[in-house]
């Protein structure tokens, strides 16, 4: 299959958080191969230097930044890095979170507030940091990471999928109060992506991940790299028109 490429996605710095593995992994890399400038940052420090190395041929190789994006500070002064060594940033991409499962009862305060600062309250700190970025170029494109895990009601992990409902009402207001100065703000709701981190935790036996793609209207497994180019799309002077919207990559699971 060819995929397409996107001439206003060269040399354009974009910024990826938890992008050293997962579907975060396969968005820098399908940043790398369209010439970005490719930001990411994330904890994983062995996974973020190999994958910089793996793309070390790429038009420019990728900075990677460690980063615990639960302090806030510390993403202020990670997107001052990127700019400093690559310029304003014209792409955000929201992508860290951490699905975690647990029963409903067993969830105490601690437990809660610590899903929100991994999967809601740096959405918004990263996209306040690089608003200034985007009015200095007058354009940006921030894409916020939802899930189809809300929509299906998951109680096995209710602090993410309340996290991850919350996205939708985020990336709508912040498309309003972003759009003055040309910057969009769009969501990406992924389905049942099978990374390697899912297979360990989560579909250990290929029997689950076959039940799983069996409730799917297509009928095959959902990679990151089909995630990764619905990001190209919404990063890219394409979309130029379309902001303030969700847009579902799950093969059509029900």
């Amino acid at each position: 299959m060819t995929f397409a490429t996107y001439p206003s996605l060269a040399d354009r710095v974009v910024l990826v958080t938890g992008g050293a593995s997962g579907i975060g992994a396969d968005i820098v890399r399908a940043f790398a191969g369209q010439g970005a400038k490719v930001a990411f940052l994330d904890i994983l420090d062995g996974e973020g230097k190999a994958l910089v190395e793996e793309l070390r041929r790429a038009p420019h190789r990728p900075l990677y930044l460690r980063c615990d994006l639960t302090e806030i500070g510390a993403l202020k002064a990670a997107v001052g890095q990127v700019r400093d060594r690559l310029g304003p940033v014209a792409v955000l991409v929201n992508n860290a979170a951490n699905d975690d499962r647990k029963p409903i009862d067993d969830i105490t305060v601690e437990y809660w507030d610590n899903s929100q600062a991994i999967n809601l309250r740096p959405q918004f700190f990263a996209a306040q940091a690089v608003r200034p970025h985007m009015k200095e170029l007058g354009h940006g494109s921030i894409i916020n990471f939802s899930s189809i895990a809300w929509r299906g009601g998951a109680d096995n992990m209710i602090a993410y999928a309340t996290a991850k409902a919350a996205i939708g009402g985020l990336t709508r207001a912040l498309a309003r109060g972003f759009g003055s100065d040309n910057i969009r703000v769009n969501a990406i709701e992924p389905g049942a992506v099978i990374t390697e981190k899912q297979k360990r935790l989560w579909y250990p036996d290929p029997t689950q991940i076959e039940a799983m793609v069996s409730r799917q209207a297509i009928k095959n497994v959902l990679l990151g790299e089909e995630i990764a180019r619905a990001v190209l799309f919404l990063a890219a002077d394409d979309s130029r028109m379309i902001t303030k919207q969700s847009i579902t990559v799950d093969a059509g699971l029900r």
